[in-house]
């Protein structure tokens, strides 16, 4: 079996009072529904080369979640995920960083993740037990850890 190995970057982005349509008052977390493949995701993406991880983290979750207002308030360190996909086995670095929504401006997205990916925002405290994976459930515990520390928030 082929070995692929490579990194991505992304964010796990934080909103409060920003967004009309949500309970003000509460912070909710953005997440990507992706119902072609039945999964519920973080955005993220592959680290072009020469792209620095913060950099790749605001583009990724741009196009995927539409948004071009975002801001990084924190690393939230790496993790390494190792799965079997389509006859080859991946051995993928994951690295986030924690967003802050700054504005409801939103960018075109590519017809590609616009086609693939729905936004949900969901409450900080229900957003974790929605995702498909482990690897990004835990990343969302660090973010609320993180987010506890921070005043706004």
């Amino acid at each position: 079996m082929k070995t692929i190995r490579y990194k991505s970057a992304g964010g796990i982005v934080a909103q409060k009072d920003v967004l009309d349509h949500l309970p003000a008052a509460e912070t909710f977390l953005l997440l990507l529904d992706r119902p072609g493949r039945n999964e519920v995701r973080l955005p993220k993406g592959h680290i072009d080369p020469g792209e620095r991880a913060e950099e790749a983290a605001l583009r990724e979750t741009s196009e995927e979640a539409g948004y071009g207002d975002l801001r990084i308030l924190a690393d939230l360190g790496r993790r390494t995920v190792e799965f079997d996909y389509k006859g080859a086995h991946y051995i993928r670095q994951e690295r986030y960083f924690l967003m802050e929504l700054l504005s409801p401006r939103q960018i075109t997205r590519p017809p590609k993740d616009a086609k693939q990916f729905q936004v949900l925002w969901e409450p900080l405290g229900r957003a974790g037990e929605m995702l498909t994976f482990e690897a990004e459930r835990l990343f969302v515990a660090d973010a609320v850890e993180a987010l506890r520390e921070l005043p706004h928030f």
